[in-house]
């Protein structure tokens, strides 16, 4: 039986203004997720499980961070040529500008599609932590024989008015967009909620040149604001349901439909809480569906002492005696020192946390060294003279110098400078 041609763009140029300090060095989608992951790498494993692997990665902002990562950890197949991740920076076609909106951003690459002469393009996000069978929105979209699908949330209807709505028939015909509507109008046979636009599309490749052509001829750049509605006045438009996906290693206890944006520090901040416990709301561990990421090839993390409750250790973490962590992650090649205190916080790779040190509600960026006996996350308004504090009263300590690392390498070697990422 023959297979659909299929290549996919991910819109990976997210300067991530919100999630300030985290961004300023780092795009969104390359800043660092649970103890070993990137937010990209979600998106990415997503695809490649779904077995679509002719991937183009379209970065902007602040994009030296993300292009390191995917060069060490996304090299899939060099024997195969059409499977492949690779990072596409703007190609200045029609003028010297950067990617102007995300339908500007694939015609800007539109070259691509006619060489590979794909059936279907996806077009997703690089911004959400979630799981998804693409496959399943595939067959969906071929089922309705739909010129574009696009991926639909189901959200309570308070929640809705902050997004973009699909208004759709019963069989998921597209009727109308609300862009963050007053009264957003409930999904068909379900009252209480309405479907949000998750920003991933499946497009016939044809309707999508055509449709970038014209939009191009128009001076018009985004597919939510422009080509989308354009398209719904002749063109079959569809919305596929999220929580109908099905995705296989799935545990009982977890949440099913899982979709998070981490715009935000504290919406980042709460995501970490949803992968930590006995029976986490999603389990990183899933052999049926990996989250892939970095190949470090360091040693695993060292336990000396202390007392440890409901946190993750990454790779070649060192802990050391009399030290308390409670409800937190701790990424690669961080050390805690004695007697230190760490209270619902995130530790970033390469960071030292001096003796004797208590945080608590932290978000320590990579590559600092915290002093000995410092009080960081127990009064805002003293935090907030030296650092980030965010709504809820997340503390954000921003990246520290790149030529530190906790355990003394150099970093990035193979012949005695350290680890390779």
């Amino acid at each position: 039986m023959q297979t659909d041609r299929i290549i996919a763009f991910v819109m990976a140029g997210g300067q991530g203004s919100r999630l300030q300090p985290l961004t300023t060095a780092r795009s969104k989608p390359s800043v660092p997720f649970g103890s070993r992951y990137r937010i990209v790498d979600f998106v990415l494993s997503n695809l490649v499980n779904s077995q679509i692997r002719t991937i183009y990665l379209l970065v902007q902002y602040k994009s030296q961070s993300l292009i390191e990562h995917v060069r060490k950890s996304w090299t899939i197949s060099p024997l195969l040529q059409d499977q492949f991740v690779t990072v596409v920076p703007p190609q200045m076609i029609g003028g010297e500008s950067w990617f102007q909106g995300t339908s500007d951003a694939v015609y800007q690459n539109i070259g691509l599609i006619e060489t590979h002469a794909p059936d279907l393009v996806v077009v997703f996000g690089a911004d959400h932590i979630y799981r998804m069978d693409i496959r399943q929105m595939v067959a969906f979209h071929k089922e309705r024989e739909a010129d574009v699908t696009i991926a639909a949330l189901p959200v309570p209807l308070r929640d809705a008015r902050g997004f973009g709505i699909i208004s759709a028939a019963p069989d998921g015909r597209v009727q109308a967009f609300q862009e963050k509507p007053a009264n957003p109008t409930p999904i068909p046979g379900d009252p209480e909620r309405a479907f949000a636009s998750m920003g991933n599309y499946v497009f016939r490749a044809d309707v999508l040149m055509a449709a970038l052509e014209e939009a191009h001829r128009n001076g018009e750049t985004d597919f939510g604001g422009h080509i989308l509605p354009r398209l719904l006045r002749d063109h079959r438009l569809f919305a596929y349901d999220f929580a109908t996906n099905e995705v296989p290693g799935i545990k009982p206890y977890e949440k099913r439909v899982y979709w998070r944006d981490v715009g935000t520090i504290d919406a980042y901040f709460d995501a970490h809480k949803d992968v930590l416990g006995d029976e986490p709301v999603f389990d990183m561990f899933n052999p049926q569906w990996p989250i892939f990421s970095s190949n470090y090839q360091g040693p695993v993390a060292r336990v000396l002492g202390g007392e440890l409750h409901n946190s993750l250790l990454g790779a070649a973490s060192v802990v050391h005696d009399g030290v308390r962590i409670r409800d937190s992650i701790i990424r690669r090649e961080a050390v805690i020192e004695d007697d230190v205190e760490l209270d619902e916080c995130i530790v970033m790779d390469y960071t030292r946390i001096g003796r004797g040190a208590k945080l608590r509600r932290v978000i320590v960026d990579r590559h600092n060294h915290i002093e000995p006996g410092e009080r960081i996350g127990f009064d805002p308004d003293v935090d907030r003279q030296r650092f980030q504090v965010s709504e809820s009263g997340i503390t954000v300590v921003p990246r520290g110098r790149a030529s530190y690392f906790a355990r003394g390498h150099t970093g990035g070697g193979t012949s005695g400078g350290g680890y390779a990422e």
